[in-house]
């Protein structure tokens, strides 16, 4: 028998949009909680018109919002803001990520909902946090990832790079679903809730860890170093004979004698005092990468990547992201699932946590509004006014 979905029974209110929120609550759902999106009538998460790449449906959309239930509701108005209110009476998670004071402005204030609710669990997902001098700051994600240092410490010497994904987002997003799942076993034992205030820049700023301490212990900051590793040598992408890269990562004295002997057949390398430790290589980088590449240019990536598995060297190619959708790891071991949507049938990996025994809820991605009429009936909204409300625009 299959044990029980974590989280069957827990009903999450999520008045989300973008990233940040959306990608918290879909871990929720994966795990078997309700998650009930309230999206604008009409247009509806906004993040659904950012491309048209998934067969008209939009990429970041199709990736956050499978297996969750869309409400549509016009939160300007006060039967919206009741029907909003009787659903977080009913709820055990209420997590938003709107601009900043406009959840406060609905009359959903934090310290309000606590007094009414106490067993609610409230997570705000912000740019900033909730007070110091940018708590009323718009925040996106290239721009907290300059705010943190990031850029400054990504892309090459002459080229600050953002990251290619929506790092700071997806950073916030793991903190709230952490912060939710260790809120609901609290609860267990207080029957309390609590609120939960996340920020895009303290996530980030967490993930900034090591270069803050480089910079504030070891007297310079990391300098951009592009594909290669800031403070590592060797450890980075190294063209072969074929023209193509091979990315390698040697951390340590033992592997750097595996390297120098089974990798580069110069056990002599071993003794250099230029390459003896890695602080050494480091400050000599620019005559390890000469020497290296002119090694590996006589071989073929093949050749390469042999060698250094045999050595037990870590290795890695450069793969495309077409060719991440073909992966081996993710073929063989069958990660690809098909799930529905408005457009129909598309792939979708499952969450990277497998828990024994537990199959993830991978439901369908919901059309804009798809449940608002079964979620208003569930409490208590007649049809005669549902219609009325729809004719409105309240819905």
């Amino acid at each position: 028998m299959c044990p029980m979905l974590p989280l069957k029974g827990v009903t999450v209110v999520a008045l989300e949009q973008a990233v940040a929120a959306p990608f918290a609550t879909r871990q929720l759902a994966d795990l078997g909680a309700r998650v009930i999106k309230v999206e604008r009538p009409g247009a509806g998460d906004f993040a659904r018109g950012y491309d048209t790449a998934v067969r008209g449906m939009s990429s970041h959309f199709a990736w956050l919002n499978r297996s969750k239930q869309s409400l549509t509701l016009d939160v300007k108005h006060p039967e919206a803001r009741e029907v909003l209110r009787q659903l977080l009476a009913r709820s055990d998670v209420f997590i938003h990520n709107l601009a900043p004071g406009a959840v406060d402005r609905l009359g959903l204030a934090a310290a309000d909902l606590r007094a009414a609710l106490p067993r609610l669990i409230i997570c705000r997902v912000t740019g900033y946090g909730a007070d110091g001098p940018y708590r009323d700051r718009k925040a996106y994600d290239l721009l907290v990832q300059s705010e943190a240092g990031l850029l400054s410490i990504t892309g090459t010497a002459e080229t600050p790079s953002k990251v290619g994904i929506s790092v700071a987002d997806i950073a916030a997003g793991m903190y709230a679903y952490s912060g939710v799942l260790a809120a609901l076993i609290s609860r267990v034992s207080t029957g309390e809730g609590t609120v939960l205030d996340v920020s895009l820049f303290d996530a980030l700023t967490e993930w900034m860890g090591f270069p803050l301490y480089y910079a504030l212990y070891g007297g310079s900051e990391p300098p951009r170093s592009g594909p290669r590793h800031a403070a590592i040598a060797p450890y980075g992408p190294y063209v072969a004979a074929d023209g193509k890269a091979v990315f390698l990562a040697v951390q340590n004295e033992r592997e750097w004698g595996s390297f120098c002997r089974a990798v580069l057949e110069m056990p002599d390398l071993v003794e250099d005092p230029r390459f003896a430790t890695n602080a050494r290589r480091v400050v000599h980088r620019n005559a390890l990468e000469a020497l290296l590449d002119e090694r590996f240019r006589a071989m073929s990536s093949d050749a390469l990547v042999a060698r250094l598995e045999r050595a037990s060297i870590a290795n890695g190619r450069m793969n495309s992201v077409r060719e991440l959708a073909q992966h081996p790891q993710l073929v063989e071991r069958r990660r690809w699932q098909d799930i529905g949507s408005p457009v129909g049938p598309i792939r979708a990996l499952p969450p990277p946590v497998t828990m024994a025994g537990v199959t993830p809820v991978m439901e369908p991605i919901p059309a804009v509004g798809e449940h608002t009429d079964a979620i208003l009936r569930e409490i208590g909204i007649e049809e005669q006014t549902i219609a009325a409300w729809r004719a409105r625009g309240i819905v």
